[in-house]
């Protein structure tokens, strides 16, 4: 009788939870405060009360912060997981990408070009990490295993358009009073102040050198 093959190994099965690291839970606690801030501001439209639309303003900080933690806690602790660079991509997608949007359409932000210029400025988010995924590898230093430089702007920049919301907000001249008012172009209605989020997105995608602190 021939000899019989030996039988192929069964292919084990990805433990997702067990892959995790102290820091892949830091960067759920900043997935979970972009999807808390877009869940706040729907709340706000629903009801109008500003405590809400604060809270969703309050997250993204909070997310920074998370988001700036999970890289310092993993290098402190020499732990990463093969999951931990699209889970930040993720995460920051939401909270920096998707969150300030929606916070904008909730402050006002709803004309036809407004809303145009807000799915730019997600597109541009999406295109940033994309990128930065992809040529991580060849910004990388080889001494210190760190990015030397970002390519175009972090879309953790987006909170400072947060932080001007924020502003807006405790000064009154959000909804019907909204900052620079708003113009009409045939049917389209587009507030100025969406001009802030066209020329966030676009920072993104540049290729202006950001050094990496």
């Amino acid at each position: 009788m021939p000899p019989t093959e030996p039988t192929p190994p069964r292919p084990q099965r990805f433990s997702m939870i067990r892959s995790f690291v102290p820091a892949d839970f830091l960067t759920l606690g900043n997935g979970f405060c972009g999807t808390g801030s877009v869940l706040a501001a729907m709340h706000y439209l629903l009801n109008r009360d500003g405590r809400w639309l604060v809270m969703a303003m309050a997250l993204l900080p909070l997310a920074l912060v998370l988001d700036f933690a999970d890289g310092r806690v993993a290098r402190w602790r020499h732990q990463t997981s093969s999951l931990g660079a699209d889970l930040d991509s993720l995460a920051d997608i939401i909270s920096f990408g998707l969150a300030p949007a929606a916070l904008g359409f909730a402050v006002g932000l709803r004309g036809g070009g407004d809303v145009t210029i807000l799915l730019y400025f997600v597109a541009c988010g999406i295109s940033r990490l994309a990128r930065f995924n992809v040529t991580s590898g060849a910004l990388t230093d080889e001494k210190s295993g760190k990015v030397k430089y970002f390519e175009g702007t972090p879309i953790p920049s987006s909170v400072l358009i947060v932080g001007l919301l924020a502003l807006l907000y405790f000064q009154g001249q959000l909804g019907a009073d909204l900052w620079l008012g708003s113009w009409t172009l045939g049917n389209v209605v587009l507030h100025p102040l969406a001009i802030v989020y066209a020329l966030s997105g676009s920072a993104m995608i540049s290729t202006i050198r950001v050094p990496k602190i």
